[in-house]
């Protein structure tokens, strides 16, 4: 598996934010079961930057940042908040960019315009699909499919947090035409955990050895397998 790289700098100040508001959770003797199917022993809560003013001033503009300087906010005509965890991110990059923004939900609402994409878009807008995390980024590939479906183009998403453990995860992006760009990634996470004792030994070592071969961790402990 290639290892996802972050701006090592960029990564583990985000980590540390993300820490520093127990938005982290080391629980390897008793897994979570992500809705992705995988079994994990740390789960993040990226819900939770939404309550600290500071860490999340901070969180978008490093986001703002990094996109302008990958992507370029001018050329990005519409700022999409994935259903729901990623409306209030895209907000406020959309907001810090000046930028018109959208929401996309994930299935059409079933009465009135029977909208999937909320907002006022025009036909070949090129948008930006903003997210809170990605473990495989299926889910992604949905919104960015009712996006393009709507007439939009997509090449671009962005998440704070990137879990960058699962086999294959940027390259079906990449086949779908998906470039996804993240602050942090969970090997930005034990460093920071590492330096910072924020978690016992047992726990660092319990993630570690999940970072090491995710897969057969999953399957290990009830997990899916592919």
């Amino acid at each position: 598996m290639n290892t996802p790289r972050t701006n090592n700098a960029i990564g583990l100040e985000t980590a540390k934010m993300l820490l520093d508001i127990k938005a982290v959770n080391f629980r390897p003797e008793e897994p979570y079961i992500l809705t992705s199917g995988w079994a994990s022993p740390v789960y993040i809560d990226c819900r939770k930057v939404i309550s600290f003013t500071e860490e999340r001033r901070r969180i978008m503009q490093l986001a703002v940042e990094m996109l302008d300087d990958k992507i370029g906010f001018d050329k990005i005509d519409y700022v999409a908040g994935g259903e729901t965890a990623g409306i209030p991110y895209a907000a406020w990059i959309a907001e810090a960019a000046s930028t018109p923004m959208l929401y996309v939900r994930k299935k059409p609402k079933g009465f009135g315009r029977n909208a999937q994409i909320e907002g006022d878009m025009a036909e070949g807008a090129r948008v930006l699909l903003v997210e809170d995390l990605a473990t495989d980024g299926a889910s992604k590939v949905t919104f960015v499919n009712a996006l393009r479906n709507a007439g939009a183009e997509v090449s671009d998403a962005f998440v704070v947090f990137f879990y960058g453990v699962f086999s294959g995860a940027l390259e079906n992006l990449q086949k779908d035409g998906i470039n996804l760009h993240y602050l942090a990634t969970w090997h930005d996470v034990l460093a920071a955990a590492e330096a910072g004792n924020y978690f016992p030994s047992q726990a660092i070592e319990g993630v570690r050895e999940f970072l090491a071969d995710p897969i057969a961790w999953s399957v290990n402990n009830g997990g899916k397998a592919s």
